[in-house]
């Protein structure tokens, strides 16, 4: 298996543990771990090692099967096909099919011609491939999963309440809490929410960024120019455990993205994190979110840019549904999205590949 970096790392090795913990499953892993720093020239080195020496680790190892964690590590299929004669299937993710460079989506069209199946982390992910010359015959559409195996039987959020208000240095008093964690990019619509949404909340909130990216002064601006600046805590990149604690003290979860050319949101395994300590999200209803998200169940989706529906929504859902959307949410996730359930369909779907040989 090729374990692709950044983002989508934690994703592929869950994926990865669940999967070689199933009797009859025999994982060989080939990874690259790596910071954002010079991320480009250390991809295309892993890329160049593996076209030289797969082949040769192919011919010793002898797989069924040679699955690709992003379509990033995907595009050696093209490269190695003529070389390489084991089934070859790749995961898509959202951005890395979308990824706006001219060589790259013209090189992706002859890759999904080369590969034998493309899985799909969201209906949207698979649109977008399909848009670039997939044949559905070849598409797949299976989730992000997540691991609730380390995870308490109860989640107490006055304790976490605290835990949080130590860690950040804040006093969220009785104040509800937003919150928001991921990378601070445009399609993630932070600035857009400070400006448009806050002002129109009636409930007493206090928003919480977690996170950083290229995105981090816009936001800033937004706090001071729209007076928000008592309602927001910014904060940067936080430990794991800081996260945890984030995800168990806040009220809801936000997500209001908005559609940015040449980027996408594939999945939003952020929504999981937050659903299984429970708290419930209130997102935009766009691209991979609706996957994650069932009306009613475990949060809400609300068209993109309606700020109106956007703060009404919040205000109900605190007023009228909070305490049983809590517990629904985390019962959904620990239903669907558990990487048990999640690694069982890989299993089922790979092994059409590795028992008919068929290129599907």
């Amino acid at each position: 298996m090729l374990k692709n970096i950044g983002g989508m790392q934690r994703v592929s090795l869950q994926l990865t543990n669940e999967l070689a913990a199933n009797a009859g499953i025999e994982l060989k892993e080939i990874t690259m771990e790596t910071g954002w720093r010079f991320i480009g020239v250390k991809t295309f080195l892993f890329l160049l090692r593996l076209f030289l020496f797969l082949p040769a680790r192919v011919k010793r190892d002898k797989p069924d099967i040679i699955l690709f964690s992003s379509m990033v590590t995907g595009t050696l299929g093209y490269f190695l096909r003529r070389r390489i004669r084991v089934p070859m299937v790749s995961i898509s993710h959202g951005h890395d099919v979308t990824l706006s460079v001219g060589i790259y989506q013209w090189l992706l069209r002859k890759v999904f011609a080369c590969l034998d199946g493309v899985i799909s982390v969201s209906s949207a992910t698979r649109d977008e491939c399909i848009r670039r010359g997939l044949e559905e015959s070849k598409s797949q559409v299976l989730p992000n999963g997540f691991d609730v195996r380390d995870l308490p039987e109860a989640v107490n959020k006055t304790q976490a309440r605290q835990q949080l208000e130590q860690a950040l240095g804040i006093q969220a008093g009785n104040r509800r809490i937003l919150l928001t964690v991921g990378r601070l990019i445009k399609r993630k619509g932070h600035e857009w929410f400070i400006r448009e949404i806050l002002p129109k909340l009636e409930t007493d909130v206090l928003y919480v960024i977690i996170g950083d990216g290229n995105e981090a002064a816009a936001i800033r601006r937004a706090i001071q120019e729209s007076g928000q600046s008592a309602k927001v805590h910014f904060d940067g990149r936080q430990e794991d455990e800081v996260l945890k604690v984030a995800y168990s003290a806040a009220d809801l979860f936000i997500m209001p993205n908005i559609r940015v050319p040449g980027d996408m949101e594939g999945f939003g395994v952020v929504l999981l994190e937050a659903n299984i300590r429970c708290t419930p999200a209130i997102a935009s209803d766009i691209e991979g979110i609706r996957d994650v998200i069932e009306q009613g169940v475990n949060g809400y989706r609300i068209p993109e840019l309606d700020a109106g529906a956007f703060a009404q929504t919040i205000d109900r859902v605190m007023a009228e549904e909070l305490d049983q959307l809590s517990v629904r949410a985390r019962e959904y996730v620990q239903s669907r999205f558990s990487w048990e359930a999640v690694s069982k369909a890989y299993i089922k779907h790979l092994s059409k590949f590795v028992y008919t040989g068929e290129r599907s």
